[in-house]
């Protein structure tokens, strides 16, 4: 199954989004896009429910762009799973994760259902 132009390009611009503080810590915008069942494996380790992501304090994300190896497929015409490596360039130091988010089409557009983090090792 082929995702349209159109689709991909919402569902790209809707993940980027996750990593800008304008779009992640704009409350009405996220309680749009998190489906009401939507919960997170995060890097940590640590599960979030809809509520922990939308109680999260604003605070700048030193993501980098574009997104690496950014994939959208289509599961089926109306859920879509996107994979991609993260670069975060914290004060500590980077860290890159492996990622992996399910989206769903709904009569308002699509909604985060569910989203991993994943460490990513690089082996010297």
């Amino acid at each position: 199954m082929k995702i349209s132009h159109e689709d991909y390009k919402v569902l790209k611009l809707l993940e980027e989004g996750l990593w800008q503080s304008n779009f992640r810590f704009d409350i009405p915008k996220m309680e749009q896009v998190l489906a009401p069942d939507f919960f997170e494996f995060g890097r940590s380790g640590k599960v979030y429910l809809r509520a922990d992501t939308l109680n999260v304090t604003s605070q700048e994300i030193p993501c980098v762009f574009p997104l690496i190896d950014l994939k959208i497929r289509l599961i089926n015409e109306n859920i879509a799973q996107i994979t991609y490596i993260s670069i975060v360039n914290y004060p500590e130091g980077e860290e890159r994760s492996l990622r992996s988010s399910i989206w769903s089409r709904s009569d308002d557009g699509w909604q985060l259902r569910f989203h991993q983090g994943t460490p990513l090792r690089i082996e010297k």
